[in-house]
Formats: C-alpha cells, structure tokens, sequence
C-alpha cells in the first residue's frame, strides 16, 4: 500500500496520536462531506450506527449523504475516552436542526478499530437525540 492510501498516525497509538486521531475525524465531519468523510475508511469497513448496519465505503458515503440531507447546519464535538493498540473509545455530541427548524442535540459513544494503514475498519455509534431551543445550543 502507497503513503496515499494510509491514513496518518497509524496504530499502535499513544496519547498524543490517538487526540490527532480524534481531531482529524471530527474536522472531517464538520465539513459535511461524505465524499472526504468515506475516504478515512477501509473499502470494506462495518458500521452499527444506531440501528443502521452499514458495510463498505459506498455505503458509508450513502449514509452521510442522506444523514446530512436530514440534519442541517450539523457542527459536532468529539472527545477521546479511552484507546488501546488500534482502538479507540469516544464520546461525541452534536447539533443539528430539522427542515422544520427543530434542534436537536444528538450525543452517544463510539467504538472504533483501525486497521495497519489507519484506516477505520469498524465503527459501532449508539447516539441518543435530545430536542432543544435554539437558544440552548453550545456548538456553533
């Protein structure tokens, strides 16, 4: 595999790596992108994302371009919980309105699994949606 297709740092990760980890992840999201967001995951990654079991890059790119269809103006935050080796532990929250101008706060956990190259070869998401005035928001 070519230096283009690793996806720096790779595993094993310390401290300092598994936070550029994180960071990198929620500063492709918040692009909104789902053609750059895909590309951080193997060609054969598996997701649970709430109730959602997602396999493959495509259908990952499929899954953001209709999530960020349905949540508008998303802005995420995304905190280190735990890692170990090639495994990561994060906790994330994020806003997000609905075409009829609800927000919402979405906040959860994820299980992540990288593989050689530091590419995302599982995601597991339990998110949970909290509905809240627009006045309430914290990330904008």
């Amino acid at each position: 595999m070519t230096s283009e297709n690793k996806k720096f740092p790779l595993p094993p990760f310390n401290m300092e790596t598994a936070l550029q980890k994180v960071q990198m992840a929620e500063d492709a999201w918040n692009t909104r992108d789902p053609e750059k967001v895909c590309l951080a995951y193997t060609i054969d990654t598996e997701w649970r994302n709430r109730t959602d079991f997602i396999n493959g890059r495509e259908e990952v790119k499929q899954f953001l371009e209709r999530k960020w269809e349905k949540e508008l103006d998303y802005k995420l935050k995304k905190e280190l919980w735990g890692f170990r080796e090639n495994r990561m532990a994060v906790r994330f929250e994020y806003e997000w309105h609905d075409q009829t101008g609800q927000w919402f706060c979405s906040y959860g956990n994820e299980l992540w699994e990288f593989d050689a190259n530091g590419l995302m070869q599982k995601r597991y998401a339990s998110i949970n949606d909290l509905a809240i005035d627009e006045k309430d928001r914290k990330l904008k």
